[in-house]
């Protein structure tokens, strides 16, 4: 099977016209019917219904046309990889990510694709969820990492695992001692929570968690999507931060204490991409999915232990 036979009957099959389909290909009617023929002969099943005034699709034409199109559009990537690897650019890749909310798998993922995909330019950019997603669905990303839920609408998901929740306490304070603590026990104190809008699946997993427990604390929204400033609210006595465990180990600021927090909310760390992803896009989405699932079972292994 050859890709002109291909083109040449999705062009048919999407135009429902041998003639129409011949000039969008540039190439004589007679040409089009004869490649047509010759794919029906070597798949061995009709593809198209053909009378005097219309042409129409058989069952099985409808399925291959489906599958056609994504080998076309493959075939496309593969061309256009090959051409500009010619010129020594493979492209870039944007990824989009929420400050407050990344696994250890994806700077891992990123090392690793960097080094097998030296020729790919990595453009990183933070945001809040809401627009990370619209800017993948808008092309101006390429995929985004996010706490779901998320208003991720068509876009394709791919799930890496499950993000908890942890406490930053004064160091001083009591519960700082303690090798987790739960929404009871921290009872009705105010809460220091980073901005919904950046990441609202988790802000709201955590007023609900409070809710569950019979408690209804104050909340302190920070002023920016921000771990450290979170921190050092807490520092300075605003209150008791609820964060996302992922990164709030990542940040350390004197005088505070990080515990994790039992019974607190949980939500799932997703890769959103749109669904006909290039070559580079689903390389590092097969990575980071990979190096995420063996976080987990590292993980899974340590706790047994």
């Amino acid at each position: 099977m050859e890709l002109r036979h291909l083109r040449y009957f999705v062009a048919v099959a999407e135009e429902l016209h041998f003639r129409r389909a011949a000039e969008q290909l540039h190439v004589a009617q007679p040409a089009v019917s004869e490649q047509i023929r010759k794919l029906e002969a070597e798949l061995g099943v009709t593809l198209l219904n053909r009378t005097h005034r219309d042409v129409s699709l058989t069952v099985a034409g409808a399925a291959l046309l489906e599958e056609a199109r994504v080998v076309l559009r493959q075939a496309d990537v593969a061309v256009q990889a090959a051409r500009t690897a010619q010129q020594g650019q493979l492209g870039r890749l944007h990824v989009g990510y929420l400050a407050d909310s990344l696994p250890a798998s994806i700077p891992r993922a990123l090392a690793r694709f960097r080094i097998a995909a030296p020729g790919i330019e990595v453009l990183l950019r933070a945001g809040p969820a809401s627009r990370l997603a619209k800017d993948v669905s808008d092309g101006t990303l390429d995929l985004a990492i996010l706490c779901l839920p998320a208003p991720v609408g068509d876009l394709r998901v791919t799930g890496l695992g499950t993000e908890t929740a942890v406490v930053a306490l004064p160091a001083t304070d009591r519960l700082a001692a303690y090798p987790s603590v739960s929404p009871r026990q921290i009872g009705e104190r105010q809460l220091v929570l980073l901005p919904r809008a950046h990441n609202p699946g988790f802000h709201d997993g955590v007023v609900a968690a409070w809710r569950t427990a019979g408690l209804m604390p104050a909340y302190l929204d920070t002023a920016q999507a921000d771990i450290g400033h979170a921190q050092l609210a807490v520092a300075s006595g605003a209150g008791v931060a609820v964060l996302p465990a992922s990164s709030a180990e990542r940040v350390a600021v004197p005088g505070v204490r990080i515990v994790p927090l039992q019974g607190g909310p949980t939500c799932e760390i997703a890769i959103v991409s749109r669904p006909q992803a290039s070559t580079r896009v689903a390389g590092f989405i097969a990575l980071a999915e990979r190096l995420a699932h063996a976080e987990t079972k590292r993980q899974s292994l340590a706790v047994a232990a």
